[in-house]
Formats: structure tokens, C-alpha cells, sequence
């Protein structure tokens, strides 16, 4: 398994405070059955106001660590980037680091305030030719009826959504299971991922919720939530390339906003801060 959204790059956030803490996140997600992890750390301004060189200098270091410990787990950079109206311009000029440099990102919504012009902004990285991944939409406070619709809107014009492992086994709240279970319900949720902290209360585990998604989609689907389509950012493919959620092969009801908000598709020949999308870089 792979997981795209994982703090597990000691001192560089509210991830692992030490390096035995992180090694000890990478065995357990190496018992757990996971191969390789994408190192998220936030990127909050103010608070974590990390850059791409940062944090590739961090995993450089970690990376040699995972070796010097023979912990056979590969590790990949990323970000977990909080919404705000720079972080396009960010991305677009390297500042901010893709998924294992790839067109997709994480982008992490506010937990506790309706976020102004968020489909605006989904809309504007799309058309930018980046693919948001959207995190943990189910923890959201102010996820309720009137904003589910939001995430729709937002998969059916090309955007990702990413639940994690622990909210649809009940770990953060029942809040967070019953909208975890209603995105899965619809057929909606393209990725599982961890987005683990620590080696004790938030793990960097996915073979429970794996088995869960089974349950409610079919083990087909569950494979495509861990394997199929982590496996496809990390070769830097475009989304068409693998089997799109269920509730998005099928006609779904949406409340569009006004002006409407379209399906866009990337082009993946531009280049990203200067290089193209296709150019290797694992750092």
C-alpha cells in the first residue's frame, strides 16, 4: 500500500517531535503492509512556513536514516498545504512541493471556518493544470448538509478527495464516521490515506480502513483507494488514467454555484516551477 498524506518527518511540524519517533511511525507503517510514504508536513503560514527546500533537505536526511536502520519503507516529499489565496502562486513557482513532484497536491480546507471562496480556488488550481487533494473533508466542523455539496462540485470538476483511514473506523468521532461513510456511500472518496502524526494515537496504519472500504465498496475499490491511484500520482499519471470513483462515473444531483463550476483536465506537458510535469525528482 501507499500512503499520500503521512507527518512523518521528525521536528518540522506536529508530526514526531525526535528521529526514534519517526522510525518508529516507519516500521509500524511497514508492518502494517504500506511501501511507500509521502513525507506531508503542513505548510501553514505563520505557523509552519516550510518550502520545498526544506522540506526536501529533511527527507534527504531522513531517507538515509530509514537505510542506516535497514527499514525497507520509501519515502517521497509533499506537503500538507493549508488553503490560503498564495498557495497557487506557490506552487506554480516551486515554493511549495506537489505529491512527489507530480501535478497533484494536498490541500488541507480550514477545520473550523467555511473557507471564502473555495470552489473559486479549486477552479483556479485546475486550471492551472494541478490536481487538488483534498484532505480529510469528513473532519471538517463545518461540514454539514449545505456544504457536502462543495465536494462534489469540487471531485466532478477534477479535484481529489482524500478521507482518512482513522475517521472511517470511528478513531476521530462519530462526526467524522458518518460523513467518512457518506462519502464512501456515494462513491466519492479517491484515496485513503493516514495522515498519521505519531507511532502511538495516530498511526500511519491503512490495512483496517482498507478492509473497511471493502466492505462498503467492494475489495476491487479498496485496492484502487491504497494501491491503484497513489500508485498513479507517484508515476505522475493523468487522472483519466485510472477508474474514477463509483459516484463519479454516474450521474449524482449537484448545486452548482453561480457562474457553474466546470470539469477541467489537465494538460501534463507543462511544466512545473520551470520543469515538466514528467521530469523525475524524488527529493
Amino acid at each position: 500500500m501507499i500512503d499520500l498524506h503521512c507527518h512523518l518527518l521528525p521536528a518540522l511540524d506536529d508530526g514526531p517531535a525526535t528521529l526514534e519517533d519517526a522510525l518508529a511511525m516507519a516500521r509500524i507503517a511497514v508492518a502494517d503492509g504500506i511501501t511507500h510514504s509521502v513525507c506531508t508536513p503542513h505548510i501553514y503560514p505563520g505557523l509552519y512556513p516550510h518550502t520545498a527546500a526544506v522540506i526536501a533537505a529533511a527527507l534527504t536526511g531522513f531517507r538515509q536514516e530509514l537505510q542506516a536502520h535497514d527499514i525497507p519503507l520509501a519515502v517521497s516529499a509533499g506537503a500538507d498545504i493549508y488553503l490560503t489565496p498564495e498557495c497557487l502562486s506557490a506552487l506554480s513557482d516551486g515554493r511549495y512541493p506537489t505529491l512527489a513532484a507530480s501535478r497533484y497536491f494536498l490541500l488541507e480546507p480550514p477545520h473550523h471556518a467555511v473557507p471564502a471562496r473555495f470552489l473559486a480556488q479549486i477552479q483556479d488550481a485546475l486550471q492551472a493544470d494541478f490536481i487538488p487533494l483534498i484532505t480529510h473533508p469528513e473532519r471538517l466542523d463545518w461540514l454539514d448538509e449545505t456544504h457536502y455539496p462543495w465536494f462534489l462540485q469540487a471531485a466532478q470538476a477534477g479535484a481529489w478527495l482524500q478521507v482518512t483511514a482513522g475517521a472511517l473506523l470511528g478513531g476521530f468521532g462519530r462526526h467524522a464516521q458518518r460523513w467518512s461513510e457518506r462519502f464512501a456511500a456515494e462513491g466519492l472518496i479517491h484515496v485513503l490515506a493516514s495522515d498519521a502524526h505519531d507511532p502511538h494515537r495516530r498511526r500511519p496504519e491503512l490495512s483496517a480502513a482498507r478492509a473497511r472500504a471493502a466492505q462498503l465498496l467492494g475489495a476491487d475499490e479498496a485496492t484502487r483507494l491504497v494501491v491503484d491511484r497513489p500508485a498513479a500520482i507517484l508515476a505522475q499519471r493523468p487522472p483519466q488514467a485510472v477508474p474514477a470513483p463509483p459516484g463519479l462515473t454516474r450521474s449524482l444531483p449537484v448545486r452548482r454555484p453561480p457562474g457553474g463550476l466546470r470539469r477541467w483536465l489537465p494538460r501534463w506537458d507543462r511544466p512545473r516551477g520551470g520543469r515538466r510535469a514528467g521530469a523525475a525528482d524524488d527529493a
